[in-house]
């Protein structure tokens, strides 16, 4: 298990960790939340030696293997599938263990070598490696593309599907659902929740968290508490914390409030002098408890639109995609007829790759129209939330100049509103969303991914619109401006339309939803659990379609080998069907003479996985209750004995059934 006991950590002048104390136990799903700058990633950094602690005793088990996702852009011409495959440690060291072992010529090494290989999976690497590109949205005809060819967002895909191929202990993902889909985040989930090692997660994404974890650790002024239960049952036994924390707080102020009166009031005379000092050494041994510092609450609204247009767009035989320098045009999503009425709050749905962006884009008047009609209702504004925050803000420039610049733009157009050019009242606009004193100054560029937000933010208002664009607008944003996010849609009078992978913010926000997919757009019918099962559907549909040509290829190929010329097949001599049915029957009760032990076997250890699995399950439970020290530690020792014993049973019952299936397989031939 990992365990800190008092360990204070420091960046710089900075204490990040003040003696905390916190328990991982193996097999754990643990999500890490705090604020941002709470130091969620310093402590990752201390799991992964990066840093090293001041004071105290941190412990984790080295013979854990770890996976985690690399931050560097991969720059190679390495094929995709090659460059995840080369994630699997295991497997690159056996094949350096079989080339040392045929330099060597030793026959002996090389057999210990190849044994390792086939162990290691060699056989069916790239299948896992591909399956891993699918889920994540890569399409068939990419898996072998070169990594370079790949933009920033889809390279951070395949570091992430090389950490998940990587044999590991301990998985560390921080943030891994930035540059991800809906469809890839519910297969990322589905595949977490098969993740037989210990998972530590940093994410903002309140469902996900729920989905994947089930043990939080909150780090919050240097501490760290663990709270057996997902996100949402974090919130709701923090809050009855804080709550109790907040009533004894007050109590105990009432007290020193009683005492100190006592004490100013008869400290000078004679008679009570004593029984006044009595109070004084009283109030002296009290322990203290803390007040509630309460979370810096981040909150903003959307003013009331000046008018709203209905409707606000109509589409005809609308056509949208990109057009090339060339005046060429690629369409993407085509025959579009629909409205978008006054106060919609339209969820825009679809797999990777239907044209989701394109269509916001498009209605958002940075890209063309490619054919068809739109038509804006007299007066629309709109308000637009690029999936790139720096599509819309410029790196050199600061906070400041931003609003300046934006204010005489709409001076210019006409539609100011009422706002004041004044700096000071920009100045304070820009206060309201968090940006004061020396950050007005700075420039964009050396802003964090939610500073970068906010300042989108803080620009869309400005602008007062009738109709918000939205394009994944939760992408570096924290769980309470995300919540604020949620609250401001929702008062807004205007129309919304939202792309965004945060199923939270989508279910609180959105009443409807359209679907992008096959080249067209159309109303979902459902909800977003619907839509969930929709996407798990089409991915298993591309999986086994993918599957069905891969073993078409491989039979075709097969064939070609082996089959005999039509000269021998007609010398082979003919057996009487008597006979044969005869020889087929004796064949068939060799076989299952054969099987039978092995078929034996395999239900014995088969009722061994489930008794194993029972006691896992049960022991995880067990964790996540309130243990003593010692109970912990024992609980914890037999969860490792488990999963150790149920990791020699699957491969002792995968070696029986692939026993089998040989045995099976050459009967047939």
């Amino acid at each position: 298990m990992i365990t800190l006991r008092d360990v204070t950590l420091r960046r710089g002048t900075k204490i990040v960790l003040d003696r905390a104390s916190a328990t991982i136990n193996p097999g754990e799903n643990v999500g890490l939340v705090g604020r941002n700058g709470a130091g969620k990633s310093s402590l990752f950094a201390l799991l992964q030696g990066h840093l090293h602690e001041d004071s105290g005793d941190f412990q984790w088990p080295r013979q854990w293997r770890l996976a985690q996702v690399a931050q560097d852009m991969p720059e190679t011409d390495q094929p995709a599938t090659a460059f995840v495959i080369d994630g699997d440690t295991r497997l690159r060291d056996a094949q350096q263990e079989v080339h040392a072992a045929e330099a060597s010529g030793d026959g002996e090494a090389m057999a210990h070598a190849y044994t390792a290989l086939h162990d290691a999976g060699a056989h069916d690497a790239p299948a896992r490696a591909q399956a891993l590109l699918m889920g994540l949205g890569f399409q068939v005809n990419e898996l072998e593309r070169p990594v370079n060819s790949f933009s920033g967002g889809w390279r951070m895909r395949l570091q992430l599907a090389r950490a998940l191929m990587c044999p590991s202990d301990l998985l560390m993902l921080d943030e891994p659902t930035n540059h991800l889909d809906l469809d890839a985040l519910v297969w990322l989930e589905s595949w977490l929740k098969r993740y037989e090692g210990t998972l530590l997660v940093i994410s903002h994404d309140r469902e996900f968290l729920d989905a994947v974890t089930q043990v939080t650790l909150h780090i919050d002024n240097g501490k760290l508490t663990r709270y057996g239960g997902n996100y949402s049952r974090f919130e709701d036994m923090r809050a009855e914390q804080i709550s109790q924390q907040q009533a004894a707080f007050a109590r105990q102020q009432d007290k020193i409030a009683h005492l100190q009166r006592f004490i100013d009031r008869f400290k000078a005379k004679a008679t009570k002098a004593r029984q006044a000092q009595s109070r004084v050494k009283a109030l002296e041994r009290m322990e203290k408890i803390a007040p509630v510092l309460a979370d810096a609450e981040f909150s903003f609204t959307f003013d009331e639109p000046g008018q709203l247009p209905n409707p606000m767009l109509n589409l005809r035989e609308a056509r949208f995609g990109y057009r090339s320098d060339a005046g060429v045009d690629t369409v993407i999503v085509q025959n579009v007829s629909r409205s978008v009425q006054a106060g919609q709050r339209l969820g825009i749905l679809g797999a990777n790759g239907q044209g989701k962006s394109t269509f916001v884009k498009t209605v958002a008047r940075a890209l063309p129209l490619l054919g068809g009609t739109l038509t804006e209702g007299k007066g629309l504004r709109i308000g637009y939330f690029a999936q790139q925050e720096l599509d819309v803000l410029r790196p050199d420039d600061t906070p400041l100049a931003h609003m300046i610049r934006l204010a005489r733009e709409t001076e210019a157009a006409g539609t100011l509103m009422g706002q004041a050019l004044r700096e000071q009242d920009l100045r304070n606009f820009l206060g309201r969303f968090q940006f004061s004193g020396d950050m007005v100054q700075q420039t964009v560029g050396t802003m964090s991914g939610g500073e970068k937000a906010r300042l989108v933010l803080c620009m869309i208002v400005w602008q007062r619109p009738n109709l918000l664009l939205l394009d994944e607008p939760t992408n570096h944003l924290d769980l309470a401006t995300r919540e604020a996010l949620a609250m401001a849609l929702n008062e807004f009078e205007g129309t919304v339309m939202l792309v965004s992978h945060d199923r939270a913010l989508l279910r609180s926000v959105c009443d409807e939803f359209w679907l992008v997919s096959h080249g067209g757009i159309a109303p979902f019918d459902g909800d977003l659990d619907d839509y969930q099962r929709y996407l798990l559907d089409v991915a298993k549909q591309k999986r086994e379609a993918a599957q069905t040509q891969t073993r078409a290829l491989a039979a075709a190929e097969s064939t070609a080998t082996v089959s005999a010329p039509p000269s021998v097949q007609a010398d082979a001599p003919r057996v009487p069907p008597g006979e044969q049915r005869k020889l087929e029957a004796q064949r068939r009760q060799q076989l299952a003479d054969q099987l039978k032990p092995h078929k034996k076997q395999r239900e014995k250890l088969e009722k061994q996985l489930e008794a194993l699995q029972a006691e896992q399950a049960e022991l995880h439970t067990r964790l996540q209750g309130n243990l003593s020290p010692a109970e912990l530690a024992d609980a914890g020792k037999r969860l490792k004995a488990v999963d150790d014993a149920l990791a020699e049973t699957e491969e002792a019952w995968l070696e029986v059934a692939a026993l089998i299936e040989d045995l099976q397989n050459a009967a047939a031939v």
